[in-house]
């Protein structure tokens, strides 16, 4: 029964054409991540040319996203998705020719990247938006569940793999011409999309407000997440989280595996890969499994416990030991970002979805390159074991601060999420606990 929970999603035809695209546009983005890094070698650049190309995106992704919650709540989901996979089919298809013809240049990457990450900035609002109209609530946990489980493999895994084939066997111009090839088949698949999803809000739920300008919707937003304690802590906690961890992890863990456990780049890669597979494994296991009735509970203590064996990573010298102990935190992260996402869509308002997940989204990666900007210079005056054992420590100590300030046992109990309490039309209509 388990299994077919985490299935029932896939009797939805919408979410068959959405999650169908989903999965090869995330699987182009994997190849995207090797063929761009091939091309820019290609061309003769070097590590500063490779930072400029992947800034780009950061800025096209950061500086967006915002507005992209904004487009997602005032206009139809379903145009916003097929413009996004056009835009993206667009660019790779230039590149790609621009490659064949050797007059591919380094400025050209670059565009293309900041093109690339702009249409990122208004996909995922636009998609965790209008899940919550092609689903019922009680198919919301397995839908994220699956995304969740596609995601790292074919992004951090399949997609990678694929791409650095193609640059061995043939060129980076070639990989490029994959990754057109899956925003080809992506833009294809999501015009199959029913128009019945095109505007802002469907029958039976609450309408959006009359339109006004994009800051008194980006104020509502705001406004809505001070308001509401649980989403204003968790997103404290995910901010300082991320800039306790990312940054150690991303930058400091090479220095970790290469002094401690005298190992190169394909080890540090391969933990990098038990992380995402144990995350994967997480997330399908969560959508085969009902919400938990003490779901803010299980979603932070899950977050913040699973930091834990991160404070001992500067002290391990077995390889064994570090993959355990990433592995617990993939897995800890699948469970926790399965059942968020599942919070978003039904405890948040539809006519402020398309905000709130973009706003989740700008908090969640605001920091990121501040972490990893840190990350370096820190490690020069203070032992990267110290930066380890005090980041593994700082996040359960504030999830338990998060737990405690916003009353999250108490609003659980308050606003319960099973299907006999509780449906997406009700989620629109009830406040939330203050």
């Amino acid at each position: 029964m388990a299994a077919l929970r985490a299935l029932r999603p896939f009797a939805h035809r919408e979410f068959r054409v959405l999650i169908s695209a989903l999965s090869i546009s995330i699987f182009g983005s994997g190849m995207w991540a090797v063929a761009m890094v091939y091309e820019v070698i290609h061309l003769g650049g070097g590590p500063l040319e490779l930072s400029l190309v992947a800034t780009a995106a950061s800025i096209g992704l950061v500086g967006f996203v915002l507005a992209g919650g904004i487009a997602a709540d005032r206009l139809p989901q379903r145009l916003l998705i097929i413009a996004v996979e056009g835009a993206n089919l667009a660019v790779i298809a230039t590149i790609t020719g621009l490659a064949m013809f050797n007059v591919l240049q380094l400025w050209h990457l670059a565009i293309g990247a900041f093109v690339l990450g702009v249409g990122q900035a208004f996909f995922f609002p636009a998609y965790s938006a209008i899940l919550p109209r092609i689903l019922p609530a009680d198919d919301l946990l397995a839908a994220n569940g699956l995304e969740g489980t596609v995601r790292p493999v074919l992004q951090q895994a399949a997609g990678p793999a694929l791409a650095g084939i193609l640059v061995a066997a043939l060129s980076p111009a070639h990989a490029v011409a994959g990754v057109a090839v899956c925003h080809l088949l992506a833009f294809g698949i999501v015009n199959f999309l029913s128009r019945r999803t095109l505007g802002p809000n469907t029958p039976g739920t609450v309408e959006a407000p009359a339109k006004s300008s994009l800051f008194k919707d980006l104020r509502e937003g705001f406004s809505y997440t001070i308001r509401t304690p649980w989403l204003l802590w968790t997103l404290i906690w995910a901010c300082l989280s991320v800039l306790f961890l990312i940054g150690p992890i991303e930058v400091l863990l090479p220095f970790v595996v290469q002094d401690q456990l005298g190992g190169d780049s394909r080890m540090f890669g391969f933990l990098l890969a038990i992380m995402g597979v144990g995350s994967a494994i997480a997330a399908l296991a969560t959508a085969s499994l009902r919400l938990p009735r003490r779901y803010l509970t299980v979603m932070v203590m899950t977050w913040g416990l699973g930091s834990l064996p991160v404070a001992a990573i500067g002290f391990m010298d077995s390889f064994w030991m570090l993959g355990v102990a990433m592995l617990i935190f993939g897995v800890t992260e699948g469970i926790g970002t399965v059942i968020w996402g599942t919070l978003l869509q039904r405890r948040v308002p539809r006519h402020l979805l398309g905000r709130i997940s973009s706003l989740d989204f700008f908090v969640s990666l605001a920091l990121m390159p501040v972490s990893m900007a840190l990350a370096g210079p820190i490690a020069e005056v203070v032992p990267i074991w110290l930066i380890f054992f005090i980041g593994g420590l700082a996040c359960p100590i504030m999830a338990f601060v998060a737990l405690f300030a916003a009353r999250m046992m108490t609003d659980e109990i308050e606003n319960p999420l099973d299907s006999s309490t509780v449906d997406t039309e009700s989620a629109d209509t009830q406040p939330d606990s203050v």
